[in-house]
């Protein structure tokens, strides 16, 4: 690169730069040859500039390497700005107007094909964006997350350094107290047969921090939990975790109400005038069937158990009879829904775990379409629309339970009518905090009491006296943020008094020898002066998700796993070497219990060798497991064989050369097995009107 030195950003010319000397540097995005004069789209971070190659000012061997560039080629290049000819102008772009008129230029690194197109309107298997992580973070949408996530962490350090809270790096390896997840475990070389836990939260370091006296702290935490993968949630994320002591639970609350609004007007200049609503736990369960309501729309459960009780309904009145209850939702406009999307309706209400969804529809002269007038009375059915305060046009549809299954099924279908209705836009965010939530929850599977936060949470004070005789009306001194039906994080008031945590401990039926193993150093910091305190951590990956408006943290993490919980991009988790398990006095145990003697190198040797997956990925096909294990042995059998073909002694062997007379032979082509254009299409990774789809990727020869 001698003499070249970068003095502007491709995307960052503009009009007042014309009749300036230039040279920007990136990659090769798209090419045309002109005759004479070729254009290319140099891309770098900050955009795309139009740069221009004129025969006449370069020698026949440059020119020859002009013509040799492909996509993603990186190039550095001297010249002049210049306004395009308006005809040429591009408003799609910040750059439309102007273009470097090449005068130097130089080829820095080469690209292979590429295996799909810097694009962002192509799109592309999840998997295989994964796997070439660098090429796809290459794309501009990429980039704009990331530097929107840039901005949202320099905006919440500033808000929070100005309110005096002092950022703190607590461990990564630490002490495993399982409660919730599952723990990552890391063996200690040094203490055979122990383990470190790779922190699911900073939850007891940033309490004794509290004890510590640093007052505020607050801290950008890597976090691991090794759980069920969904499109929020990922085996590692970050956190931004708060602590703060002296604080009551609404003076916590404007602390993150503020820094939230501080967040989306630094970064999205957006701004909220209305103070963010409160809902308790128990309003947001019966009136959303969820604790985490998105409340960017109505469409409310209501509760008709006293409305229906006379009607002669056999679902409703065995449902009423055995202590459970009957309620609606009053979709408006609902009424145009078609029978098919009433019966997809129903069949999303049987997933979720109805047993059936009985519905009204209210046509525009307010005549009833369902077979529910049967089983009630004139009376009754009017009682029960007034109820549902319902208009011509809606329509209401029934769940009848144990409030548990209530809350799951009509929760759930009021989201998928949101979305059908296109009630839940990405573009409108609306925050809610919700609190009041309780205490304790009995655990059928483990036959007993579970915090429903953590072991730490304070209860309210008023309800201390019913810890032991009344656990499941105890609530908790706690709170969640939920932004568009998603909880961002969850906080609460701590427990800072050892009689307390000693009773909390007692009723989870923790023993004494479990509470020193598992939590000793934290009860022993309580007993050196306490103050009372309190925090909050949320999820920085999904904040940003929401506010780049994406459906997954995949497309704002820089290098993801995958829904397996594998990096594709370097093949982890994966085989170590031998010599590293006996280290750590650890042995590899198949699923029957016994030790596996396979030469750990020789294994991962053949994991390489015939790593179908890689090879249909390639083909752009995708292969059933089946078809995978049959193409993996008949790898396996041609590297058995040939094993056997280097193992023969040819020492007394000849070279013989046959030569075969060439005849001109003609065979009848016989059909054997006729497939359907769908068989033959099973294995393609996208179709489109019975063809193969293949991405468009321009290369020029």
């Amino acid at each position: 690169m001698k003499d070249f030195s970068r003095s502007h950003y491709c995307g960052r010319i503009r009009e007042t730069d014309i009749n300036k000397k230039a040279t920007a540097m990136g990659w090769v995005q798209t090419g045309r040859d002109m005759g004479g004069v070729i254009f290319i789209d140099l891309r770098d971070k900050t955009g795309v500039l139009q740069v221009v190659f004129d025969f006449q000012y370069f020698d026949e061997e440059q020119f020859r390497l002009i013509e040799g560039l492909r996509s993603e080629y990186v190039i550095a290049v001297k010249g002049t700005v210049r306004e395009r000819d308006e005809e040429t102008y591009n408003p799609k772009i910040p750059t439309g107007t102007v273009e470097l008129k090449a005068e130097e230029f130089i080829i820095l690194s080469e690209a292979k094909p590429l295996p799909f197109p810097i694009d962002d309107n192509v799109s592309v298997r999840e998997d295989l964006r994964i796997k070439y992580r660098y090429l796809d973070l290459r794309r501009p949408k990429m980039y704009q997350n990331f530097l929107l996530r840039n901005r949202a962490v320099k905006s919440i350090r500033n808000y929070l350094e100005d309110h005096d809270f002092m950022e703190v790096e607590t461990p990564i390896l630490t002490k495993s107290t399982p409660e919730g997840a599952r723990d990552y475990l890391v063996p200690s070389r040094v203490h055979k047969g122990e383990f470190y836990a790779l922190p699911q939260s900073p939850q007891v370091f940033k309490q004794l921090l509290m004890v510590s006296g640093f007052d505020r702290y607050y801290q950008v935490a890597r976090c691991f939990r090794d759980e069920d993968l969904r499109a929020d949630r990922q085996p590692e994320f970050t956190q931004v975790d708060i602590e703060t002591s002296f604080l009551s639970k609404e003076e916590i609350l404007d602390i993150l109400e503020d820094m939230f609004k501080k967040i989306f007007k630094d970064v999205l200049d957006i701004d909220f005038n209305e103070p963010f609503p409160r809902m308790t736990y128990q309003e947001a369960m019966d009136s959303y069937g969820s604790d985490k309501p998105d409340i960017r729309f109505g469409m409310k459960i209501v509760d008709v158990t006293e409305e229906v009780r006379n009607s002669s309904f056999k679902v409703f009145a065995d449902t009423i009879k055995s202590g459970g209850s009957v309620r609606s939702i009053n979709i408006k406009g609902g009424n145009a829904l078609t029978r098919t999307e009433i019966d997809e309706l129903t069949e999303k209400a049987v997933s979720y775990g109805a047993k059936g969804m009985a519905w009204i529809g209210i046509d525009e002269d307010r005549n009833l379409r369902t077979i529910l007038t049967k089983y009630f009375t004139e009376e009754d059915m009017e009682t029960l629309l007034q109820k549902m305060e319902v208009e011509p046009g809606d329509f209401l549809i029934f769940c009848a339970d144990r409030l548990e299954e209530i809350c799951k099924v009509l929760g759930s279908l009021r989201l998928d009518i949101g979305d059908k209705f296109g009630l839940r836009r990405k573009d409108d965010f609306k925050f809610l905090m919700v609190v009041d939530f309780p205490q304790f929850e009995y655990s059928e599977e483990e036959h007993r009491y579970v915090a429903m936060h953590h072991p730490f949470t304070m209860p309210v004070a008023e309800d201390l006296d019913k810890m032991e005789t009344d656990p499941l009306s105890v609530k908790a001194e706690s709170y969640d943020v939920v932004l568009n039906g998603i909880e961002l994080g969850s906080g609460s008031l701590r427990i800072y008094r050892p009689d307390i945590q000693e009773r909390m401990f007692k009723l989870l039926g923790i023993s004494n020898e479990e509470i020193d193993r598992r939590f000793g150093h934290i009860i022993q910091a309580f007993q050196y002066g306490t103050p009372p305190h309190g925090g909050f951590a949320f999820g920085l990956d999904r904040l940003i998700m929401l506010m780049a408006q994406e459906d997954s943290i995949r497309e704002v993490i820089a290098f993801p796993k995958n829904k397996e919980a594998e990096c594709l991009l370097t093949n982890a988790p994966g085989i170590v070497d031998e010599k590293q398990l006996q280290d750590l006095s650890i042995a590899v145990v198949s699923e029957d219990g016994i030790v596996q003697r396979e030469s750990v190198a020789e294994k991962a040797a053949v994991e390489k060798v015939a790593d179908i997956g890689s090879y249909a990925e390639m083909s752009m096909l995708n292969l059933d497991n089946n078809s995978k294990l049959s193409f993996e042995k008949h790898i396996d059998d041609l590297i058995e064989f040939t094993k056997e073909l280097r193992g023969l002694n040819l020492d007394d062997y000849k070279p013989t050369i046959n030569v075969h007379p060439i005849i001109n032979s003609t065979r009848r082509d016989e059909v054997k097995t006729e497939f359907t254009r769908d068989e033959l299409l099973a294995g393609t990774d996208r179709t489109e009107e019975g063809y193969i789809l293949v991405p468009k990727i321009i290369e020029e020869n």
